[in-house]
């Protein structure tokens, strides 16, 4: 493997890692404690990941039970997640917040699900991107000649299509956990 095919294979594991994350965020049937990941509360007037703040536990499967370290931050975590539209009212107790998370309905989760399908779309395109940025710096290169490009080529499409295979792998997995009740 040379080092534009190296370099492809790099940037298109961060695509997918990319597509991961958000897909980790989306919604399913029961709790994900990763829903809350990129949900920013107020600190002492400083923004701070919720996750940094707080413990967060699932005591039942739809059900999370978010705890701050410190009592006094309870309620700018719970605005915090009021303000997230997540589509969940927090319930604030004494000392921790409680998610309920209600069944999804048939057309929330036709909706969620094609949320997910739009980020593998997105995850698809930025692989093709990286494919066309490292295929121009390649024709650029005059150290090369055309057969070693046209093997690179060949490499690089093989990735490409290796990563393709592997998103609609996982799309295809967060659509069942969306669809299943």
């Amino acid at each position: 493997m040379d080092a534009y095919t190296k370099e492809a294979v790099s940037k298109m594991e961060k695509c997918i890692e990319s597509m991961q994350v958000g897909l980790s965020k989306l919604r399913t049937g029961r709790a994900n404690p990763n829903i809350l990941n990129g949900i920013m509360c107020d600190y002492y007037g400083d923004k701070m990941p919720i996750v940094d703040l707080c413990s967060i536990s699932m005591p039942e499967p739809r059900q999370l039970l978010v705890k701050p370290y410190d009592r006094n931050d309870v309620k700018s975590i719970a605005t915090a997640l009021s303000t997230a539209n997540l589509g969940i009212n927090p319930t604030v107790q004494a000392d921790c917040i409680r998610l309920v998370f209600p069944p999804m309905t048939e057309d929330v989760r036709k909706d969620t699900a094609k949320k997910a399908k739009g980020i593998g779309d997105e995850a698809k395109v930025a692989i093709r991107n990286v494919r066309r940025d490292i295929l121009g710096l390649l024709k650029d290169d005059d150290s090369m000649s055309d057969d070693l490009k046209d093997r690179v080529e060949d490499e690089i499409q093989k990735e490409v299509d290796k990563f393709n295979k592997s998103v609609d792998e996982a799309i295809a997995k967060k659509t069942s956990d969306i669809m299943s009740i």
